[in-house]
């Protein structure tokens, strides 16, 4: 049975006009003014015929075939590190700093030269880091 213009439209059928104006508001057809005020009378809407008025005047659009837009992926920088490695070796690097403040501020008010325990924190850390930075393919994970 074919769906004439005067039966009542479903839920399902408002939430694909949706995704059309959606599309089209994207790809700047429409503005985001004409999309609020079409996705406003889109979910008053009772019928077919009403749901049509609202893309009358856009070209058709298959939401199943629609262009793949690239993926963002992490881009290496100048030192040919992606972004997920400098981000770890800055992490690091504020880690470091802050414990080898904090073992400067206690050696400094005890009064007494105090076991530079920051290298066991900096030391694991960085090796993992540095053995991931010189024998690792420095490419982003692909899912």
């Amino acid at each position: 049975m074919a769906n004439s213009p005067e039966m009542r439209a479903s839920d399902a059928d408002r939430d694909r006009v949706a995704a059309i104006l959606r599309e089209h508001t994207a790809q700047g057809r429409i503005t985001m003014d004409e999309f609020n005020e079409r996705l406003e009378s889109l979910y008053k809407c009772k019928t077919y015929a009403e749901l049509a008025r609202l893309t009358v005047d856009l070209p058709d659009v298959d939401l199943r075939n629609l262009p793949v837009k690239a993926a963002e992926t992490p881009v290496p920088d100048r030192k040919g590190m992606h972004s997920g490695m400098v981000a770890a070796w800055s992490a690091w690097a504020a880690a470091s700093g802050i414990n080898w403040v904090i073992w400067l501020i206690v050696t400094i008010t005890s009064g007494h030269a105090i076991y530079p325990w920051p290298l066991w924190v900096m030391g694991p850390w960085g090796v993992i880091l540095l053995v991931s930075t010189v024998f690792g393919n420095n490419q982003p994970k692909r899912t």
